[in-house]
């Protein structure tokens, strides 16, 4: 795969509620579009080695979502569907006509949203080990979410270090997980708390009804449920594979390139490389 997409520009656009979205742009303004999103505590550079990876002619956009990375923000909303008008702006601030939209973890659900806003200019919504986690992505009880947040709430550390365990299979490298533990716990407050509480509160089967764009999944296989594939099967594309932790993007950017580069080409109805479940 040819590596010529090194040369990125950091840019910006304004938002409402003093929100400066910070973003990286590169590659040609007229070649396959991919908006790249982050996960909870993430940022855009997770994607560097991703989109040093893709094929020559790709353009590329990765975004740091508000009060993560290099974004800023002073608002009180924090939805996945105000995080995907924080994408929305990026895609107008560069004209883009034409994308798949990218999104890892939290991301994924961003993505979604975004798909369900802009369905004339999101031919594909490619989520990276995202929506297949049943008591983090469908809309969770009172009772749940209280009870999730109340973790956090009293003990933070530990409850971003159960979400790392949790996205790692055995034999993940301990030095791995203490890495991401280490920049997750980290997350800007009081936005991390306030976006992870609308995560739990977002109405994934009312976005997923309402999306036009067809939706892919490239999920980890060790990390999906029997009971996810029961649930959204028929709803989404899952395409299992077999490429490290949660993190996956990371941990494997040539491989993630590749598979993204695919979607990025193809038309709207073509699907990614399925596995077979192994439970």
């Amino acid at each position: 795969m040819t590596m010529t997409n090194s040369a990125r520009t950091t840019r910006e656009v304004r938002r409402e509620d003093h929100t400066t979205i910070r973003y990286t742009a590169g590659g040609p303004s007229g070649g396959p579009t991919l908006a790249l999103i982050h996960g909870w505590g993430c940022d855009r550079g997770d994607f560097d080695a991703v989109t040093d990876h893709l094929p020559a002619g790709f353009r590329v956009l990765a975004i740091d979502l508000a009060e993560h990375g290099e974004s800023r923000s002073t608002r009180d909303v924090w939805t996945m569907e105000e995080f995907a008008l924080d994408v929305a702006a990026v895609l107008e601030a560069e004209a883009v006509a034409r994308c798949v939209v990218v999104g890892h973890s939290l991301g994924g659900a961003v993505a979604v949203e975004v798909g369900r806003l802009l369905p004339g200019i999101v031919s594909r919504v490619v989520a990276l080990d995202a929506l297949h986690y049943l008591s983090l992505f469908p809309a969770q009880s009172e009772e749940q979410t209280t009870a999730t947040l109340r973790v956090f709430q009293d003990d933070f550390a530990a409850g971003v270090r159960a979400l790392v365990e949790g996205g790692s299979p055995a034999g993940t490298d301990p030095a791995l997980r203490e890495a991401y533990f280490q920049k997750m716990v980290a997350v800007r407050q009081p936005a991390g708390l306030r976006c992870f509480d609308g995560l739990l509160r977002w109405d994934m089967d009312a976005a997923l009804r309402e999306t036009k764009p067809p939706v892919t999944v490239l999920a980890i296989r060790d990390l999906v449920a029997p009971e996810a594939l029961d649930r959204y099967g028929d709803r989404l594309d899952i395409v299992l594979v077999d490429l490290g932790s949660h993190h996956f993007p990371v941990e494997a950017p040539e491989e993630t390139a590749r598979l993204l580069a695919g979607y990025g080409l193809a038309g709207p109805r073509l699907a990614g490389p399925r596995a077979t479940p192994r439970f």
